[in-house]
């Protein structure tokens, strides 16, 4: 597939693509804050009450596309991976010590956007999701054709 490309991660090349990402994830989740910021503060002008007493908090932010250094189960061994996520997002099972202390019991949440014509869904993740795919689910609404 000639939209996909690759590189030793320790070459030159391979640390330069893990800065830029890195880069660029620091910047989405600035934007996201910024946007969440501008939101609040479009709700306390109209209603005339602070973000606050209207209880407006982000109640869950993850990244997506994005690669990140973990340990999994591989041929029974554990092994320390890159796993990137290209178009999808973690969802680790219950227990997994990555998952927040208050989702531990089910799972980490996983927010799956829609669109104007398809549904949105809220799922956590699961165990067979840790053997099966590196605890990796979709992120959302997806695109019709390729970039």
């Amino acid at each position: 597939d000639k939209q996909l490309a690759c590189c030793l991660i320790q070459s030159e090349e391979g640390q330069r693509y893990l800065k830029a990402m890195r880069a660029a994830a620091n910047f989405a989740f600035v934007n996201r804050s910024l946007m969440a910021m501008s939101c609040r503060k479009a709700f306390e002008k109209v209603f005339g009450r602070t973000a606050e007493a209207m209880d407006m908090r982000t109640v869950y932010d993850v990244s997506h596309n994005i690669a990140k250094e973990e340990t999994h189960t591989v041929q029974g061994k554990d092994m320390r991976l890159l796993v990137h996520r290209k178009g999808a997002t973690r969802a680790f099972g219950p227990g997994h010590p990555d998952v927040p202390p208050k989702y531990s019991e089910v799972g980490q949440p996983v927010l799956v956007g829609g669109s104007m014509g398809t549904c949105s869904y809220v799922l956590c993740g699961t165990q067979r999701a840790m053997e099966l795919s590196f605890g990796s689910t979709c992120h959302g609404a997806g695109r019709g054709m390729s970039r």
